[in-house]
């Protein structure tokens, strides 16, 4: 149960206050913040990995396109058959599901070089095809309660303090997207083989997904839970577009192309540091009497690149949102906004240099500085109580309109070259970000 007071005010809203909350917090919403956690460490430790491992495993850039396509689908279909099963069957019984399945898809990535090639009825299934059942699995748990966190934090904060409040959140969620890809750098490191070492990173995974869904059936109490409204079917939804605030159109057209831009190349960040760049990091680290000599594979580096990244969005997100009770949210947003659309273009166009590589993944990082008020500008305007209703809605059409977007850039990578991939997806998040500037509107809040 989450308590509806509001916080007394505070400037203290970084990182630390944020654990300080954290660990204040009554039991049963520990307890699920602990599993969130667990999963999203797992979650972070393999998923930007994956694309490497396909390519590993046979697939072409194409199929990896595709990928990312099915992974759009799963995060615009997921969220309403989850609450339907959790309003069906209860909130502890659904997360200790939903953990169980995705713990099972970590598995099924971890065997998944083991099964195959085989033939089945005149055809060959390939090694990389259970990635894909792998990744319909892994993504359940996630899919539990998007718009409930939303419409909890509305519930419980002041209207112009909504950036603070999901900086709050996003700043401790986002710790387990840093600690995750530097832990599975370190693992990767083991051996110089990545179907191997990556193979660690997924045991690791498949443990922390058994931790997480037995700590949370063991020690959640859903007695007085009320999260999660019953899903009347696509009447519902139909009513909810009709019903979603005027404010929020120009917001989810821009957002919807930047995002669109980004799902084009994701997948393939990795890959243009693992096989266009072929760039890890070799260097002595001296100490007073001693010297370490590190030697980072390709693969090992992109996870410590992924570590500069979120150091980055953990540093700048609570002064972000506390620049935004000044400036108001658009301009914060529409920064975040402009990193997503140039980052494409300074990646595939950056030298192939180590040091290059974390100045560009670090200027990545700077992304999330607008994600707070982007938050508080999507479900501010929505009255109160409906908060969960209009989350639900602005995010089911943005991802559905993303979904092809990978296979798109997949194309242009396979079959024209990733360099256009790259600038495409830039020139089409540079017209998103442009709109939203020319069109978007503050919410009344912050005006």
């Amino acid at each position: 149960m989450v308590d509806d007071t509001p916080e007394p005010e505070t400037d203290a809203s970084g990182p630390l206050e944020t654990f300080r909350r954290f660990f204040a917090l009554e039991r049963d919403v520990l307890v699920l913040s602990l599993a969130m956690f667990a999963f999203s460490l797992g979650f972070q430790m393999t998923n930007r990995f994956l694309p490497e491992y396909l390519v590993a495993l046979g697939a072409s850039g194409f199929v990896v396109g595709l990928f990312g396509t099915v992974g759009n689908v799963v995060s615009a279909v997921y969220p309403y058959p989850g609450g339907a099963i959790s309003d069906r069957i209860g909130s502890r019984y659904a997360l200790t599901l939903f953990g169980l399945v995705s713990t099972v898809g970590f598995g099924f990535w971890l065997v998944a070089p083991g099964i195959g090639p085989l033939s089945l009825a005149g055809l060959t299934v390939e090694p990389w095809v259970w990635i894909f059942v792998g990744l319909l699995l892994a993504q359940a748990w996630k899919s539990f309660g998007l718009g409930a966190t939303f419409a909890v934090v509305k519930q419980a904060t002041d209207p112009s303090r909504l950036a603070a409040g999901f900086a709050s959140t996003e700043t401790f969620r986002r710790t387990a997207f840093l600690v995750g890809p530097v832990l599975a750098a370190v693992l990767i490191g083991l051996h110089p083989a990545f179907t191997v070492s990556f193979r660690y990173v997924l045991a690791v995974a498949v443990a922390f997904g058994v931790v997480g869904t037995v700590v949370q059936h063991l020690l959640y109490d859903a007695s007085e839970d009320t999260i999660g409204g019953s899903f009347a079917g696509v009447a519902a939804v139909r009513r909810d577009l009709r019903e979603m605030p005027s404010e929020l159109r120009p917001l989810l057209v821009g957002d919807t192309l930047v995002r669109f831009a980004n799902g084009m190349v994701y997948v393939f960040f990795v890959l243009v540091v693992t096989r266009i760049y072929e760039v890890g990091l070799e260097t002595t680290v001296s100490l007073p009497g001693v010297s370490y000599a590190i030697d980072l594979s390709p693969a090992a580096f992109f996870g410590y690149l992924l570590g500069v990244e979120m150091l980055i969005a953990l540093l700048v997100m609570a002064p972000a949102a506390k620049a935004a009770e000044r400036v108001g949210l658009k301009p914060v947003v529409a920064l975040g906004f402009a990193v997503y659309a140039a980052f494409p273009v300074v990646l595939i166009y950056a030298p192939a240099t180590s040091v290059a590589m974390v100045l560009v993944f670090a200027f990545s990082g700077l992304r999330f500085a607008g994600l707070p008020s982007h938050k508080a500008l999507i479900v501010g305007p929505a009255q109160r109580g409906a908060g969960g209703r209009v989350t639900g809605t602005y995010y089911l059409l943005r991802n559905t309109v993303v979904i092809p977007s990978a296979a798109l850039g997949g194309y242009l990578w396979e079959f024209v070259s990733p360099e256009v991939a790259f600038t495409v997806a830039a020139a089409v998040g540079v017209v998103g970000t442009g709109y939203f500037l020319l069109f978007g509107e503050e919410f009344a809040a912050y005006a």
